[in-house]
């Protein structure tokens, strides 16, 4: 087996990493959320309104998609790339500091943008750039954490989105700043996060399970996982969209600027509940080893909430259930991304393959508004709620048909 014994020389091997290392992981990912979260929801319409002026719908729609089609062929070609690297005797370290000082550069280009035409470009290229930066980043998880700790790894990355919509909102509520600091400040922010993750040695993990499931049975439960996580995400890209309608439509006599502001709030308590649970529930797969059954009842809570939303009478009771939904989600997809992880079937191949799976992050943003446009109206979400709870449900059934992991 000589290219496994390559990868496994690349540098020191281990059976088990520090917790230290696991928060510098997620402390990296946090830095590579940054580097797309803030700008993507909040400074780039800025940025549009700048430069497309009454045609800003249009430019937007043109850098949704194109910027989505780059991500995904961005990322798999780069978790190839790495993979090439590992298997030649070098590391993903490289492509990963490659990836953080394209970003940054990138985001010179944006700011240099003066035209819709330049904008689209610079952040396609930009997409380009970030996902060179997370490929071999979530690559590097699955090299480097054991199985026995992967659900805890999986759950700190969770840390990830609220961190970075917290410097989001931060930056914009910042009067000191102009637009040109404000997109600066975040791969300054962005930089400091990967630099430690940067500094440490590859250690892959040496423990091979003797006891694996046939490959077969491993491409079988890979495809049903990556199917799940579909589902689920669907759901997310929807609400992400039209959360706003949606309490519009609960709370009729509620002022538009009203529901905008209490938005802010309910944003913050559904994406900060679900961390300590998503840590905890981690914590317990890896005592437990059953992540099937994790995964389940995560997506059963996040369907209830779907149902709920779409019974829900005012403002009040539906972020209430919007919350609950966020929590499920949130926990499902900590544990799904290192469920994922152990049925990669070739430690070669584990940057390509996690870029297929980073699919179901991108493809839910063209289904999910797609699903809700056809089956909502602006008062009644009732139909595309409920719809979306099945798709979670479904999702956490195929989990369960899984063969290969508990």
């Amino acid at each position: 087996m000589p290219r496994r014994s390559a990868f496994l020389n690349t540098a020191h091997t281990t059976d088990r990493r520090s917790t230290g290392f696991l928060l510098t992981l997620a402390l990296a990912y946090i830095g590579g959320v940054v580097g797309y979260l803030p700008l993507l929801t909040l400074l780039l319409p800025m940025e549009v309104d700048a430069v497309g002026g009454v045609g800003r719908l249009g430019v937007l729609a043109a850098i949704v998609v194109s910027g989505g089609l780059a991500a995904s062929l961005s990322n798999i070609a780069f978790g190839w790339l790495s993979d090439r690297s590992v298997t030649r005797g070098g590391g993903r370290r490289t492509w990963l500091g490659t990836g953080v000082a394209a970003t940054a550069l990138s985001y010179v280009a944006i700011f240099m943008a003066t035209s819709s035409t330049g904008l689209i470009l610079a952040v396609a290229v930009f997409q380009i750039a970030v996902n060179a930066l997370l490929a071999p980043l979530l690559a590097i998880m699955a090299d480097e954490v054991p199985d026995a700790q992967k659900g805890v790894a999986g759950g700190l990355l969770a840390m990830a989105n609220p961190v970075a919509s917290a410097l989001a909102a931060a930056l914009m509520a910042t009067a000191v700043l102009s637009d040109a600091g404000r997109l600066a400040m975040v791969p300054v922010v962005m930089v400091a996060c990967t630099i430690p993750l940067l500094l440490t040695r590859a250690q892959p993990v040496t423990r091979y399970d003797t006891t694996a499931p046939t490959r077969a049975v491993i491409h079988r439960d890979l495809a049903l996982a990556w199917i799940a996580r579909l589902l689920v995400q669907v759901a997310g890209s929807a609400l992400f969209v039209y959360l706003f309608y949606y309490l519009e439509s609960v709370a009729p006599t509620v002022a538009p600027t009203a529901i905008a502001s209490r938005m802010g709030a309910v944003m913050i308590v559904a994406y900060t509940v679900p961390l300590p649970l998503a840590v905890l529930a981690g914590r317990l797969v890896d005592r437990s080893g059953r992540t099937k059954t994790f995964l389940f009842v995560a997506a059963i809570v996040a369907a209830v909430g779907l149902v709920g939303m779409a019974a829900a009478y005012d403002f009040t009771s539906g972020a209430f259930c919007f919350c609950v939904y966020t929590t499920g989600a949130a926990v499902f997809l900590a544990l799904h991304a290192s469920f994922a992880m152990q049925l990669l079937p070739d430690p070669r191949h584990r940057g390509r393959d996690l870029g297929v799976l980073n699919l179901t992050n991108t493809l839910p943003g063209l289904l999910g508004p797609a699903l809700t446009w056809s089956l909502a109206t602006p008062r009644d979400f009732h139909a595309v709620l409920l719809v979306l709870a099945a798709l979670t449900l479904c999702g956490g059934l195929i989990i369960l048909a899984t063969r290969g992991r508990r």
